[in-house]
């Protein structure tokens, strides 16, 4: 039988060690956008010194992209925090997306197509931060209800090792986290889309 892993519980011991040890290790946080990002940036900037790292080939126009990168930005500068945030930028390589989603077109939003678009990213917010020397990498995604933080923490895992670089496991829906990043959007009028990204994610939310 699997056992089922408690990842927020995961992540308080590991904070808990860090504040042991008097430590505050460098965290590379891939964000999907300002929405989802504020209260991971609210929670893990009392820990780590956050780098944001904005890589999302998935999403499908680039009018949209570069809205959510301000949003993201405006975020950053405005937001107090502990230890200051940082900001780092990936390609914007949409064609990329559709390599990894071909034949997966009609899967269902949150399957096969979904999980390959988070190793998609989570491959390169590995690759980023073993060239930067960062201690931990993460993503923003698990806090939404619509993604399955298991398969993230798996896929995570799983990159973490391709290049040697530690997964910080999360499941930041817990504690309320999606209701405060809610909360957080609407204090800081931040732009909130109603798609994940992806032209495919899009035609699900309208339809």
């Amino acid at each position: 039988m699997d056992i089922i892993r408690n990842y927020q519980k995961e992540l308080e011991k590991t904070l808990s060690d860090f504040e042991t040890k008097g430590i505050v290790p460098s965290l590379l946080l891939h964000s999907c956008c300002a929405p989802c990002s504020s209260y991971c940036l609210e929670y893990l900037t009392n820990y780590f010194h956050v780098t944001i790292y904005y890589y999302n080939p998935n999403i499908s126009y680039k009018e949209e992209y570069d809205r959510r990168v301000q949003e993201q930005i405006r975020l950053i500068k405005t937001m107090p925090v502990k230890y200051p945030i940082s900001f780092l930028e990936g390609t914007y390589e949409p064609e990329v997306f559709y390599q990894i989603a071909k034949g997966l077109e009609d899967q269902p939003e949150g399957g096969e197509r979904c999980f390959a678009c988070y190793e998609l990213r989570l491959l390169e917010a590995a690759k980023c931060a073993k060239e930067n020397g960062f201690d931990y990498f993460t993503t923003t995604l698990s806090i939404s209800p619509h993604k399955n933080a298991a398969k993230l923490n798996e896929i995570g895992e799983k990159t973490g090792s391709v290049y040697g670089v530690s997964y910080l496991n999360s499941d930041f829906k817990k504690r309320n986290g999606y209701k405060r990043s809610i909360e957080l959007s609407k204090e800081y009028d931040l732009y909130r889309q109603d798609y994940c990204g992806c032209v495919y994610s899009m035609v699900n939310s309208h339809s």
